[in-house]
């Protein structure tokens, strides 16, 4: 992979909703003893804290979402249907709780151990196509959850992507996420580029009690 420069604290200070499209063709690399992954992201998703029904933020603070308030860069790592986890970068002010949601990319490096960390996989292009199956190809779970983005010796990082064409950016509602009252249109909150052959595949959520999608792999 080319070096590229790695984003800062500054860099992930906006609030989601500016940082998610910001984030796409962004490489997140991981460094374990197994060797290191990278994955070049693709499709992301805004959550924005209290103000948001499909947040885990939206009632408060809470241990599990305690990484969430903040500061930004780093990483919260939650589990989800009882089998996968998945990954957000935090970003914004301290207290506000917004994040960005990780939902697929392409592996730009380590493609091997990805691939052993994925032997379900039937194509290379389905090794980070969603956001339990990017955490697992980048080795991501439970001990990564607080992990500092922006340390200088931390195994995870965050590097700067190539700037991409304007017109391959589609914007449409959050996967598995009904938003208030049902209405998933209204948070059209998530952000991929045109033509990627690693973009998940849009499935709309289900509406719980009073307005607000359960936990899944589409609510952060």
């Amino acid at each position: 992979m080319a070096r590229r420069r790695r984003l800062t604290r500054r860099d992930l200070s906006p609030v989601s909703l500016d940082l998610a499209p910001a984030l796409l063709g962004a490489v997140i690399v991981h460094t374990t003893p197994h060797g290191r992954v990278g994955v070049r992201l693709t499709e992301v998703e805004a959550y924005m804290g209290g103000e948001d029904p499909g947040s885990h933020a939206f009632r408060g603070r809470t241990p599990r979402t305690a990484v969430m308030f903040g500061p930004p860069g780093r990483l919260y790592v939650y589990f989800t249907y009882g089998m996968h986890w998945c990954a957000n970068v935090v970003c914004g002010p301290d207290g506000e709780a917004t994040a960005v949601l990780l939902r697929a990319g392409e592996v730009v490096e380590g493609l091997d151990l990805a691939r052993s960390r994925r032997p379900s996989a039937r194509k290379d292009v389905d090794l980070a196509r969603g956001p339990a199956r990017l955490a697992t190809a980048l080795g991501i779970a439970k001990a990564e959850d607080g992990a500092d983005l922006c340390a200088a010796d931390g195994a995870l990082r965050l590097h700067a992507g190539e700037p991409y064409d304007p017109a391959l950016l589609r914007t449409g509602p959050r996967v598995g996420v009904a938003g208030a009252g049902g209405d998933a249109v209204a948070f059209p909150w998530r952000f991929w580029l045109d033509g990627e052959p690693t973009v998940s595949v849009f499935r709309p959520g289900v509406t719980r009690r009073r307005g607000i999608a359960s936990p899944s792999t589409g609510g952060v």
